[in-house]
């Protein structure tokens, strides 16, 4: 029971670092516009931007494009978010 805890812990942390991602990426600019023109659900960005969703891999995808962004790119924006040495699996 207590790993299962702390596991959903760490997911919480992850996409709160997700979410301050997002928000930095998308500054001034409107969720609206953003997802209008992106082809993404305005509610799938509204929760990601709370650090409420677990988006699909596709969506992230059409993030980082949006952004102009590789994936990979997108991912090291989110890791620098995250806290020092963090790990979601303790091996």
């Amino acid at each position: 029971m207590q790993e299962k805890q702390e596991l959903a812990k760490k997911k919480k942390i992850i996409l709160e670092a997700f979410a301050k991602t997002l928000k930095d990426l998308r500054g001034e600019q409107s969720q609206f516009k953003f997802c209008s023109e992106n082809d993404i659900s305005l509610d799938i960005i509204s929760k990601c931007e709370r650090g409420i969703k677990d988006p699909q891999l596709t969506t992230l995808y059409k993030i980082a494009e949006g952004y102009d962004l590789t994936f990979a790119e997108l991912a090291l924006k989110i890791e620098a978010n995250l806290p020092a040495r963090f790990f979601l699996i303790e091996k």
